[in-house]
């Protein structure tokens, strides 16, 4: 454990400077040789030390998942987690070298080509799923589908990749019931969609390291204006979490260049499904009315 005089870094800066320290020799503790070089390997890729789960990394740099366990409690952190969290956050707003960190795991892989990868990146997104499934909060669970049924109004809010999720969360609910949409749907863009939100309405925001800016201010003025935020995002660090009415963590631990999405639809289908189970015979009307709505217009192409 750390020394009562030595104070847990809070940023990736912080651990420079301890590393420095720590090699004058005038840190308030020491390190073993094989944990100082971990982090000062840590130090060097940010991106992957970001990004790459704790058995990834231990692999890389050659130790046991164990070694990193303890190099985080020495630095006074309860577990591999908080130090991680460090470089997430350092990496937040310009995403640094997160795509490129990515791929060079990938290109570092020894399994086999096509199908050996196929066959790795499903078990990783399987194991995502289940973390997902073990992790969730029933009651938060509850509460986001009763907003995404009762609220007036919803508005869904992503960038880059993630504007996927939200447009196929926007269209699912959408189908079952009125006044949903994704934020910013017209021209006018973000400050005008939310100026005609009312305390009472909903914002789904989805984002994850690294987190894009502009998804984080939104949700912020949202929760200002009183509005219901529902957040789905990765970590219990997230940014997106201190915004929100309440959130949600997926794992996305993958080889994939970006962020890994089959854990967030997954749970996406899960939401819709639960909502409109509870809407019953209004989720089955709002259905027929589409259908035939759909029918009229295909006569008439």
């Amino acid at each position: 454990m750390q020394t009562d005089n030595a104070q847990t870094p809070d940023s990736v800066n912080s651990l420079r400077h301890l590393l420095g320290k720590l090699d004058s020799g005038t840190a308030p503790f020491r390190l073993g040789t094989q944990s100082r070089r971990v982090l000062a390997a840590m130090l060097e890729q940010p991106g992957v030390s970001a990004m790459a789960s704790i058995t990834e990394l231990a692999e890389r740099f050659g130790v046991n998942a164990s070694t990193l366990s303890r190099l985080a409690q020495r630095l006074g952190f309860s577990g591999f987690g908080g130090l991680q969290e460090l470089f997430r956050l350092e990496l937040s707003d310009s995403g640094g070298h997160f795509y490129s960190d990515q791929a060079r795991l990938l290109a570092g892989e020894e399994s086999s080509p096509g199908i050996g990868l196929l066959a790795r990146l499903g078990r990783q997104e399987s194991g995502n799923i289940a973390a997902m499934i073990d992790n969730l909060d029933p009651a938060s669970f509850d509460r986001a589908c009763e907003l995404l049924a009762k609220a007036p109004r919803v508005r869904f809010h992503a960038m880059r990749q993630f504007h996927s999720l939200s447009y196929f969360l926007a269209y699912g609910l959408g189908m079952i019931r009125k006044d949903v949409a994704p934020l910013a749907s017209s021209s006018q863009g973000i400050a005008d969609a939310l100026s005609s939100l009312e305390p009472g309405d909903l914002l789904v925001v989805a984002s994850c390291f690294p987190y894009t800016t502009s998804v984080l201010k939104t949700a912020e003025v949202a929760r200002e204006m009183g509005l219901d935020v529902v957040a789905l995002t990765d970590s219990a660090g997230s940014p997106l979490k201190a915004q929100a009415s309440c959130s949600f963590q997926i794992p996305n631990q993958s080889l994939f260049y970006s962020n890994a999405m089959a854990a967030f639809f997954v749970f996406a289908e899960a939401l819709l499904s639960e909502v409109a189970h509870r809407l019953g015979d209004d989720a089955v009307e709002a259905l027929r009315r589409r259908e035939t709505l759909i029918g009229e217009l295909g006569q008439l192409s």
